[in-house]
């Protein structure tokens, strides 16, 4: 990189490794120092929370505002009726308005926890495309929009060509994605000032896009900024487990598992998560990432509690490392364990153990719990499990018993009433 940019946000994605790619670097660095930036990251409401894969731009987010600019979190109540095409291999299952805006609200609390909301000059902005997407007329839209966009070049961009190149069905409902993308950016400038939009690497062709048309129609320039796709030393795309999606809202992940989630972080990518998803100084960061042997535990120790703090509270991470500590290093149940209730309707006379690791979510299929067993990877309470066919009634659950699968997942079952 020739350019050294001397705006704060800026050295910040570069330093701890946000930046992937950039429109135009001096020209953002010159508006960042001259004045406060709005930006914005769009976020389709197909699911009713945020998960660990979008932690990296909320943090971008959270980044800009603490350097003095103007967050904008654009919720895609309007393109969520579309769909992003980008490198899907079929399209969205389509939602209705009732789900997406329940979506919306799942949302909009985790929001909160890493940006400050309000009307101050940097203060930061929740807007719903669907205010200007919902009453476009489709006549008009094409002759003033559509006539700026080349399906050659539309075609060209890696998210559409990799569809195609597959024989992958692409719909003309998804390919209109991108021109609503485009769209958007154009909006947020008219409204409020927009002058940069940031991504993941795979949106910059509608990053590219959008820009293109504001320069076209408002004769102004803006810019994009995306960031690198994000996987974890192994190749596994972030955020993804075995159990599904690490969900950043509480009702739908624990703060415990969420903090055994970055715990269980692998040796190679401590340092780089640190200076990722913490707001730790880069000296402690580079410190804890160079810790060596079993001391790296502590390393991802103070990981998880750093990311499980901004997304959960000081108090959750603290009292799920105390959890695990109980866990781990004294053999005690942990009252935040994930736990399976069950009444004595669900277990009737009984239930097998590989039935209560499925249960329990720490195995996909009594399949998998059966292998997981004679492997010896299964505990209950503490005792390595050999019979997965060993029943238990309602006798053996009247005190929890503590199921284990490896050596980190475990999970508390209880019978109620």
């Amino acid at each position: 990189m020739t350019y050294h940019p001397k705006s704060d946000f800026l050295q910040v994605m570069i330093e701890r490794g946000y930046l992937a790619d950039c429109t135009d670097l001096q020209g953002l660095d010159e508006a960042l120092r001259a004045g406060v930036v709005p930006a914005y990251i769009g976020y389709d409401a197909t699911a009713r929370s945020l998960h660990v894969g979008h932690l990296l731009n909320v943090m971008m987010l959270r980044w800009l505002q603490n350097t003095g600019h103007k967050p904008i979190t654009l919720m895609g109540g309007g393109t969520t009726k579309v769909g992003d095409p980008s490198f899907r291999s079929e399209e969205r299952p389509l939602l209705d308005n009732a789900a997406i805006e329940a979506n919306i609200e799942g949302m909009r609390g985790v929001f909160a926890k890493y940006l400050t909301y309000g009307d101050g000059p940097a203060d930061a902005l929740m807007v719903n495309n669907a205010e200007w997407l919902d009453e476009l007329n489709y006549l008009e839209f094409l002759r003033d929009i559509g006539r700026h966009f080349s399906v050659n070049r539309m075609l060209s961009f890696e998210s559409v060509k990799s569809r195609i190149d597959r024989e992958q069905s692409l719909s003309f409902l998804e390919f209109n994605y991108m021109i609503l993308q485009a769209y958007d950016f154009l909006e947020l400038h008219r409204r409020y000032g927009c002058r940069l939009q940031m991504g993941g690497s795979d949106q910059w062709g509608n990053i590219v896009g959008g820009i293109d048309l504001t320069r076209r129609v408002l004769d102004v320039e803006v810019f994009g900024l995306t960031s690198p796709l994000m996987t974890t030393s192994d190749g596994r795309k972030m955020g993804k487990t075995a159990g599904g999606a690490v969900w950043l809202n509480a009702d739908m992940l624990s703060p415990y598992e969420f903090w055994q989630f970055w715990r269980n972080t692998t040796d190679a990518d401590v340092g780089r998560f640190l200076r990722l998803y913490t707001e730790l100084p880069l000296e402690e960061c580079a410190r804890l990432a160079a810790l060596g042997g079993a001391e790296i535990n502590e390393a991802k120790i103070v990981l998880a509690n750093e990311v499980t703090a901004l997304c959960h509270g000081r108090e959750a991470a603290q009292a799920a490392e105390a959890t695990a500590r109980e866990v781990f290093e004294k053999g005690g149940t942990g009252a935040d364990l994930p736990r399976l209730s069950l009444n004595a309707s669900d277990i009737g006379e009984g239930l097998s153990l590989a039935q209560l690791f499925v249960r329990a979510g720490l195995v996909k299929s009594g399949k998998d719990a059966k292998r997981l067993i004679a492997e010896g990877g299964a505990r209950v309470n503490d005792e390595i499990a050999e019979d997965p066919g060993r029943f238990f009634g309602p006798d053996d659950l009247a005190a929890p018993v503590k199921l284990t699968a490896g050596k980190k997942r475990h999970a508390l079952v209880t019978l109620e009433g």
